[in-house]
């Protein structure tokens, strides 16, 4: 009888080592999310001097969805960058997604 239940023990313990090995592989074989082309020229172009502080700072320029796209051509145009328009809305869209979370319109990205 003795034996029986050691063996139980020894099984049940294998199992539950097998299974906890299963689900920390399988944690790390999760692919990462891709970052988008926004975030990708945020963080290329902008982070070194933009930290998140910057955007929560009490006399913030971006204001609403529109004064995000100000602030992006204003800045990528003092940086020398020459991002097109589409480069312009797609770091406007990461900024604004993870940060500021204000409602987006349509229109063109300009200045005002």
């Amino acid at each position: 009888m003795k034996d029986f239940l050691t063996r139980n023990m020894l099984r049940a313990a294998l199992a539950t080592v097998v299974a906890l090995a299963g689900a920390s592989a399988m944690a790390q074989v999760q692919p990462q999310p891709v970052p988008t082309r926004g975030e990708l020229l945020y963080t290329t172009h902008c982070i070194t001097c933009h930290t998140s502080q910057m955007h929560w700072r009490n006399d913030k320029q971006a204001t609403d969805w529109e004064s995000i796209k100000v602030q992006v051509r204003r800045w990528q145009g003092i940086a020398g960058l020459a991002w097109s328009d589409a480069d312009i809305t797609e770091v406007s869209r990461y900024l604004n997604d993870t940060i500021y979370q204000y409602p987006q319109t349509g229109g063109s990205v300009g200045m005002r």
